[in-house]
This record gives structure tokens, C-alpha cells and sequence, in this order.
């Protein structure tokens, strides 16, 4: 079917690059065949926990997970069946890209969601891959930044494939601070430097994500001194599962 053939140049493109640029991490959907029959999400949308905020947008940030640590703890969450199981086997993943206000208030739901039609999970699922969290980011910051959903997941799809990545499977047997993996992340990606991320570890101090500042532009650019994240001296350990 022409899904599992796409899934399978997917490999082969990722098995090339490592032979081109044994260093450098050109994919990080290192296996993902999408199923035949689709999870269909539930709806999104605001609470009084997190409301409608219709402000002006300011800059963007790219964020990205390290689907080992996400599988680590939550593979046997129903949920996380496609992304931890079924085969699949994933390196950093896309979480979404999000529209930041012009203080430290942002926008969100902005207006009602829709159902996300089945190609769109289709089409997103290896770089997202929850329909759930697809249905989430787009209900919260795709709806205000895109008419439509598939204009919105083309415009961070289009962001995530630009990025390059250090062989973390090294960097996961070292000592390593929050200033060095953003480094060696900036290392791989020419123009981007480590004040333009921010990484995110949970209580124990495994690396979660890293996230990517934009102008409005959506050019790279320097994070906010309101970001969050660690500190660059903060220690920072990197879950590799059991490779």
C-alpha cells in the first residue's frame, strides 16, 4: 500500500544518510509503518484551566521530544501504543510549533476544531505520532496561526525536517549539562546557535525536549530570557532505552 511504501523509502533514507553522515542524524523516524485503520481523536478544546486567549503573536517556538524518554515511561499507555510499540522506533518527534505572544502570555484556541480528517493524521503521524496530540496541536495553536490544519501541520513538519542531529546514543554515555547538548545540537545545525533553544528534563533529570525560538519570520533566533528550561550548567542525562 502506498503508506507502507512511503514508510519504507523512510527507512531507507535514514540507513543512507547514516552511511553518508555517520554523525549526524538526517531522520528521526528511524521505523514507522502507519496502520490501516487510523485512531480517530477525541475533540479539543479550552477549559478553565486553559482558556481562549486571542492575542497577537509575537515569535514561534519548534518543539520537539525525545520519544525514548516519552516510551520510557508511558509504554504501556494505551495512548502510546503507536509510538512505543507496534514496531515503531522513534528519536526525537515532533510536538508542535507554537505561536508566542508578544510579552509571556500567548495565544490559544483561538477558535473551534474540528475533527482532523483522516489524511491529515495520515500524512503526520511518523512526526507526530499521536493522533491525539496531532487533534491538541492543532486545536491549541494551529487554530491561531492557519485556516486550516493541513496549511498548519505542513508549516512545522516543514521546520522539523530541517533539523540535523548529534549521535545522542554517544552523547547518552556521557556527563553532560543542558549547555552542552544545546551546543551539540547547534553543532549539527549550521545558523543555529544554543541560545536559540531550550532544553526540558523531568524532576530526575532526564532529557524531555528541546525547544526551538523563531522570530516572527519564523526565522531561529534568540529565546526569551522568559522561556524556561534548564539552566545551561544544569546537569542533563539522556534515556537511550535499551540500545
Amino acid at each position: 500500500m502506498p503508506h507502507q511504501r512511503q514508510s519504507h523509502l523512510a527507512t531507507f533514507a535514514f540507513i543512507l544518510s547514516a552511511l553518508v553522515l555517520p554523525s549526524v542524524a538526517h531522520a528521526q523516524a528511524y521505523n514507522c509503518a502507519v496502520p490501516a485503520d487510523l485512531p480517530v481523536p477525541r475533540a479539543d478544546g479550552p477549559s478553565a484551566d486553559q482558556p481562549q486567549r486571542l492575542l497577537p503573536i509575537g515569535s514561534y517556538t519548534l518543539a520537539i521530544s525525545w520519544a525514548p524518554q516519552y516510551c520510557h515511561g508511558n509504554a504501556r499507555d494505551a495512548s502510546a501504543r503507536f509510538e512505543c510499540g507496534s514496531g515503531n522506533r522513534f528519536g526525537f518527534t515532533l510536538h508542535g510549533l507554537w505561536p508566542d505572544g508578544e510579552g509571556e502570555k500567548w495565544p490559544q484556541y483561538c477558535r473551534a476544531a474540528d475533527i482532523l480528517p483522516a489524511p491529515v493524521i495520515r500524512e503526520n503521524l511518523c512526526a507526530t505520532p499521536s493522533a491525539q496530540l496531532l487533534q491538541h496541536e492543532w486545536a491549541k495553536h494551529g487554530t491561531c496561526m492557519s485556516d486550516s490544519p493541513k496549511a498548519y501541520f505542513e508549516r512545522s513538519t516543514r521546520l522539523f525536517a530541517r533539523l540535523r542531529y548529534p549521535d545522542m546514543n554517544a552523547l547518552s554515555r556521557r556527563r553532560l549539562t543542558a549547555g552542552q547538548l544545546a551546543s551539540a545540537l547547534a553543532r549539527a545545525n549550521p545558523g543555529i546557535s544554543a541560545d536559540m533553544m531550550r532544553i526540558t528534563a523531568n524532576r530526575q533529570g532526564w532529557l524531555e525536549e528541546v525547544w526551538l525560538c523563531l522570530d516572527i519570520q519564523t526565522r531561529f533566533a534568540r529565546c526569551p530570557a522568559h522561556q524556561g528550561g534548564l539552566a545551561p550548567d544544569k546537569p542533563v542525562k539522556i534515556w537511550r532505552g535499551a540500545r
